[in-house]
């Protein structure tokens, strides 16, 4: 997996919303009742503004009491490969990584959270309804036979709990990272000639980092 810091994007939390959307300029916030974060700042990659490739958006951190939560979006996820082998019934996965460091003065930063979720879609053309499971979600399934509506649950990670707040120390720094990407598939014999290009619709995106004072 490649790391492509890439241009930085000076970036700040919205102070009464959550959760608290990225924009504006690096300053110094109130994240909720129990703690906050200054220096926010988010790093994307150079390929950010591409047309066709896979990227994040809408990145946003929000937190309870108890709890560190992740929000984003991942762009430009579907294409006509992949929403083809949808439509023929193959279940098909995009995978989220989520790892929350301490950063130190030296090179050794230390590890505190390394989450890999997963979203997936699988249509049934007898009922015409795409279920979507959410592994970071309560809910068991969401069934639509709206296949924008199944999009959205897809692409869409909302309330991924990323550490307890009790693990971090005031006035430390920490960085999140956050990828996505599309798992590839192991196709029945028969579609083999219909998807021969299959390679051709994954997607990964880059690594996409916030740098943060708690």
């Amino acid at each position: 997996m490649k790391s492509r810091p890439g241009k930085q994007d000076l970036q700040s939390a919205d102070h009464n919303s959550m959760p608290m959307t990225i924009k504006g300029a690096v300053t110094t916030f109130i994240c909720a009742v129990v703690f906050f974060i200054t220096g926010f700042f988010l790093i994307g990659p150079d390929n950010v503004f591409a047309d066709d490739n896979a990227v994040l958006s809408n990145i946003k951190l929000a937190n309870t009491r108890d709890d560190l939560f992740a929000y984003f979006k991942v762009e430009n996820a579907f294409n006509e490969k992949n929403i083809q082998a949808i439509e023929n019934g193959i279940p098909t996965s995009f995978t989220f990584y989520v790892t929350l460091f301490k950063t130190t003065s030296s090179l050794l930063d230390t590890k505190i959270a390394d989450i890999r979720t997963r979203a997936t879609i699988k249509y049934n053309s007898m009922k015409q309804e795409y279920t979507v499971v959410c592994q970071w979600k309560d809910t068991p399934a969401f069934i639509t036979k709206s296949f924008d509506e199944a999009k959205t649950w897809m692409t869409e990670v909302d309330n991924l709990k990323v550490a307890a707040l009790n693990q971090l120390i005031k006035g430390d720094k920490y960085r999140i990272r956050i990828k996505a990407e599309l798992e590839k598939v192991t196709l029945p014999l028969a579609l083999h000639y219909v998807f021969f290009f299959v390679s051709y619709w994954d997607f990964e995106t880059d690594w996409y980092v916030i740098n943060f004072t708690y």
